[in-house]
């Protein structure tokens, strides 16, 4: 075999461990916390569903899946930082950075480069395809918290505060999901799965 596919080869069987990296939500129906590659299959089929709703300018969908597939690799290396960790948040971006280094290497050099490209694009959020990817992100997590009634939130001690200022990606790409997201949460602070 060549080098090329050897390498590609190599770069498959170390994203396998994302599957290991567990995080804070649950699965919809509570009964444990889902994985980085449950996550990834469910935005990339979730952004495929809801792009009908984006205004303005459409997205690359190819783009954007290729985006959401590979954004979350780096944290085979950096771990799943809880979205409402101060202390963790301030340096988050210098750890996934260091990881996207090293993974995106093990690829061929122009793969690792455009693997990479994308990672800072999502990263950057300054294409109409980051922010729809971060938007399809950033909800998923609402969805499963509402459906657990609050389950990770509560654990935490999250507020409606808090989601309410991650939400501005939605909001921003998908103007009526982001509407709907945001009265979602008031139910939820009203049925006491969110605190206020």
């Amino acid at each position: 075999m060549n080098e090329r596919f050897l390498r590609q080869l190599d770069f498959i069987r170390e994203v396998d461990k994302l599957k290991h990296i567990v995080r804070r939500s649950y699965i919809t129906d509570g009964s444990r916390r889902e994985n980085d590659a449950e996550h990834t299959w469910h935005i990339a089929l979730m952004a495929t569903v809801l792009e009908e709703h984006v205004v303005g300018e459409q997205p690359d969908m190819l783009h954007v899946l290729r985006m959401l597939l590979i954004h979350d690799l780096v944290e085979i290396d950096a771990g799943d930082t809880f979205a409402y960790d101060v202390q963790g948040n301030m340096d988050k971006f210098d750890r996934e950075r260091a990881a996207a280094e090293r993974i995106f290497d093990i690829l061929p050099k122009d793969q690792g480069e455009e693997m990479m490209n994308l990672w800072l694009e999502f990263e950057n959020g300054s294409t109409i395809e980051a922010q729809f990817a971060a938007a399809v992100d950033r909800l998923q997590p609402i969805l499963h918290n509402y459906a657990t009634e609050g389950k990770a939130w509560l654990e935490h001690g999250v507020t409606s505060a808090q989601v309410l200022a991650r939400i501005d990606s939605i909001t921003l790409s998908v103007p009526e999901i982001g509407c709907w997201a945001k009265e979602l949460i008031a139910d939820a602070v009203q049925k006491g799965y969110l605190l206020p």
